[in-house]
C-alpha cells in the first residue's frame, strides 16, 4: 500500500465564459495508493468531477489546467491528446454517471469491450471476442456469452453500468475513476454496483477513485475519504475517523444531513455553495460555518495534521466535541 499510483498536487482548473472566469479547482492535492478506495465527496459544483477529469485530459478547450498530475511516475499536465490517449485506458480508465450515453447504440456491447482491448493490446478480433465475454462474467452480468452480442438498449441500467466497467477494466488499469457511478439507479442495484466496484479493486490491486455526493455510499466501500468544498479539499484521512470525529465544519454538516432511521429531521446546511466566478476570500465556507470568525474572512485554510485527520480549518481546535449521531 506504500506505492502512490496518483499524484495530484497544486491542480488548478479555471473555465472561461462569456460572463468571466470559472474557478473550479483552487489547488487540489490528493494522493491514492496502490489498491487504495478513495472516496471524494462533497456537494455538487465542488470540483470533484473536473478535478478527475483534468487528470485525464478530458476537459474542452475553454479549461486552463495547471499544476502536477502524475500517474504511475509519469507527469500528465502538458501532455499532448495523443500522448493521452495512449494513457487513458490502459493506465487508468473512467466509469461514467451515465451508462446509455457512455455506450454507442449501434455496436454490440461484445465489440465495445473488444475495442478497447485491441487498442492497447495486440489481440485478434476472435481473441477480443472471447475476452470480453470473460470480462463480462467477472463483472457479473449472466449469460455473458449470449449477451456479448447484444444491444445496449438491451440491458437494464444497472446491466449497462457493469458493462461500462467491464470496459474500463479490460486493460487491468493501475487507476480506476468512478464517477457517481450509482447515479439514476435504484438502492438494490447501487448496492451491486459497489460491490463489483469493491471486487474489481481486490481482485486485480486497482487503485479506485470513488466520486459522489453521498457519504453514505462513501461509507459502505471506501478506505480513504477526501472531502471538497469550493474547489479546494478541506478534510481527509481514513473512513473511520472521519466518521467518528470529524475536525471541519462542513464534514459535520453532511454527516448531519445523513438520513437515518428514528432520526427525526435532517439538520441541512444553512446557504448555498459559492459562486465560483467570484468565491468568497479567506475560508470559502466561513459565509455557511456556525463557527467562523473575523479570520476566516482573511486567510484561506491548508490542510494541516489534527488528530488522525488532515484538516483546513483555522478554528477546528475550538469546535465543540462531535456528536455522532447512532
Amino acid at each position: 500500500m506504500a506505492d502512490k499510483i496518483l499524484q495530484i498536487r497544486n491542480l488548478q482548473v479555471t473555465f472561461d465564459t462569456p460572463f468571466g472566469q470559472v474557478f473550479a479547482v483552487r489547488g487540489v492535492d490528493l494522493d491514492v495508493e496502490a489498491g487504495e478506495l478513495l472516496g471524494v465527496v462533497g456537494e455538487s459544483g465542488s470540483g470533484k468531477s473536473v478535478t478527475f477529469l483534468a487528470a485525464m485530459g478530458l476537459l474542452s478547450s475553454r479549461a486552463r489546467v495547471s499544476g502536477s498530475v502524475v500517474l504511475a511516475g509519469e507527469e500528465l499536465i502538458g501532455k499532448s491528446s495523443r500522448q493521452l490517449r495512449s494513457v487513458r485506458g490502459r493506465l487508468m480508465s473512467m466509469i461514467f454517471q451515465d451508462p446509455l450515453s457512455a455506450l454507442n447504440p449501434v455496436h454490440r456491447v461484445g465489440k465495445q469491450i473488444g475495442e478497447m482491448l485491441q487498442a492497447h493490446q495486440n489481440l485478434t478480433n476472435k481473441q477480443a471476442a472471447a475476452r470480453a465475454v470473460e470480462l463480462l462474467d467477472i463483472v457479473g452480468i449472466p449469460q455473458p456469452d449470449q449477451r456479448s452480442s447484444q444491444y445496449p438498449h438491451e440491458f437494464s441500467g444497472g446491466m449497462r453500468q457493469r458493462v461500462v466497467i467491464a470496459i474500463a477494466i479490460a486493460n487491468n488499469p493501475k487507476l480506476l475513476i468512478a464517477d457517481e457511478p450509482t447515479t439514476a439507479l435504484d438502492v438494490t442495484v447501487q448496492a451491486q454496483i459497489l460491490e463489483v466496484i469493491k471486487r474489481v479493486q481486490q481482485q486485480f490491486g486497482t487503485a479506485v477513485v470513488l466520486i459522489t455526493h453521498d457519504l453514505g455510499v462513501i461509507a459502505r466501500v471506501a478506505d480513504i475519504v477526501d472531502v471538497m468544498y469550493a474547489g479546494r479539499n478541506v478534510e481527509q484521512g481514513s473512513i473511520e475517523s472521519l466518521y467518528d470525529h470529524p475536525s471541519h465544519p462542513y464534514t459535520r454538516g453532511l454527516l448531519a444531513s445523513i438520513p437515518q432511521p428514528g432520526k427525526g429531521r435532517l439538520t441541512p446546511i444553512r446557504g448555498f455553495p459559492p459562486n465560483m466566478m467570484d468565491p468568497p476570500s479567506g475560508c470559502a465556507f466561513r459565509t455557511r460555518c456556525d463557527f467562523a470568525d473575523s479570520t476566516c474572512e482573511i486567510e484561506i485554510p491548508e490542510l494541516r495534521a489534527f488528530s488522525d485527520l488532515q484538516t483546513a480549518c483555522l478554528r477546528a481546535q475550538l469546535l465543540p466535541s462531535f456528536r455522532k449521531t447512532q
